[in-house]
């Protein structure tokens, strides 16, 4: 049967492909997304992209291999969200788990297996007791039985470590499978130690000594903290697809976070352009930014991967303002403008750095008009208890109290005697 593969097809035509990773690599930061959360959060990042969700976006369902359960939700994903995303269920590199990651996704639209092979000399003999070479050859044999059994679904390959392989070895293998029939080749970095001169190189170096019909994506850890950094050389380099999760989850210290990726990429044509390249077109539907703090929201809901005021795009600190100047000049401190991007409102939080305009703008969001004299007071008020707490943000409950007390207090003001009436002439 004919795959009509549309990652393939959106990668060579220049447009972004996110491979999303948060329901299967994010479990190894410790969380698990039930099966009722997997298909909702694939139906919401499609969204993002409207009809071309699939276009734009693989989900990575689930590892099918780990339990019934996981098998189950994969399945769930790919049968209830197909049409939102392309849907893929992951497996090691031998037959018996790719009958079963194909028995997870098979009769869903742009259904995919990823298939994980060893490409360096140590995770070769940690994974399969062999050397690089050896467990290429097996894989590549994997991937040709896998193409042969998968009846419409696309079959991806994951080149485990593969900065650390033999990168003319790599491009050998990626070129090869990509001749069986495999559609992506994952270049996956595994141990996150790259710095993006080397993930840069990497990705050139494949791509070259593969030829023009292998379809490479970037897989990147943040181990060093430079996730976002790499996968932005990856992109570079020509490489169209490129895996990431929300919130950056995945093993260790995660990978690259889906909402900062996407935003860097879709929110300044300029900066696009830049990175991809003078006149790329990257989408097939502009994706709808203002969607992405809800996800961020729902899916830290859900592992409990907390949401701070320093998470870039969907973090607590998005658009709050707490000192004079930017209060007073917000488009002058910020890189954009959340509000138009993220839908997100400016807030104005009371904290210890506050100004008089803040505490009176915070006080009138309270439902309190103060006069100069009480906007001293409180603002006196507002940082001697943030020093005595050791707490910089008041939390509005406590500053509304604290106002109502404070104008309770306040003295009426005297009454104006009415005019007398002025006698007839």
């Amino acid at each position: 049967m004919t795959v009509v593969d549309v990652v393939r097809e959106s990668a060579r035509a220049g447009r972004m492909v996110f491979f999303e990773e948060s329901a299967r690599d994010g479990a190894q930061a410790k969380t698990l997304m039930s099966a009722e959360f997997r298909v909702r959060l694939a139906r919401e990042q499609g969204a993002v992209f409207g009809a071309d969700g699939p276009r734009h976006v693989v989900f990575a369902a689930g590892f099918p291999s780990v339990c019934g359960q996981e098998f189950e939700a994969t399945r769930r994903v790919a049968l209830e969200a197909q049409g939102a995303v392309s849907p893929a269920a992951i497996c090691r590199g031998t037959v018996s788990d790719v009958r079963l990651a194909l028995r997870a996704v098979r009769g869903a639209a742009h259904a995919r297996i990823m298939v994980i092979v060893a490409a360096s000399e140590a995770t070769a003999r940690a994974l399969v007791h062999s050397d690089a070479r050896a467990a290429l050859d097996a894989g590549l044999e994997v991937i040709e039985e896998a193409v042969e059994l998968a009846d419409g679904v696309a079959v991806d390959v994951c080149l485990v470590d593969a900065p650390r392989a033999d990168h003319a070895l790599v491009a050998e293998y990626a070129g090869a499978m990509t001749a069986r029939g495999a559609g992506t080749i994952v270049l996956a970095d595994t141990v996150g130690d790259l710095l993006p001169v080397q993930s840069r190189t990497l990705f050139e170096r494949v791509a070259a000594g593969a030829g023009p019909e292998a379809v490479l994506v970037s897989h990147l850890h943040n181990d060093l903290g430079l996730g976002l950094a790499n996968t932005l050389a990856a992109l570079e380099s020509g490489v169209r697809v490129a895996a990431c999760s929300w919130l950056g989850m995945a093993e260790r210290s995660g990978m690259v976070a889906t909402e900062q990726l996407l935003f860097l990429l879709a929110h300044d044509p300029a900066k696009a352009a830049q990175i991809l390249g003078p006149g790329a077109a990257p989408w097939w539907t502009a994706p709808d930014l203002t969607r992405l703090p809800g996800i961020g929201r729902m899916v830290s809901a859900e592992t409990g991967v907390p949401l701070t005021v320093t998470t870039p795009i969907v973090g607590t600190g998005v658009a709050t303002i707490s000192t004079g100047t930017p209060f007073t000049h917000p488009q002058t401190f910020q890189p954009y403008d959340p509000q138009q991007h993220l839908g997100v409102a400016p807030t104005v939080v009371l904290t210890h750095l506050a100004s008089q305009r803040v505490v009176r703008a915070v006080a009138e969001r309270l439902g309190h008009e103060l006069d100069p004299a009480q906007t001293r007071t409180a603002l006196t008020w507002a940082k001697d208890r943030a020093y005595r707490l050791s707490q910089a943000v008041i939390p509005d409950a406590d500053f509304a109290t604290y106002l109502a007390g404070l104008t309770a207090a306040a003295p009426a003001p005297t009454p104006v005697p009415a005019p007398l009436p002025v006698p007839a002439s």
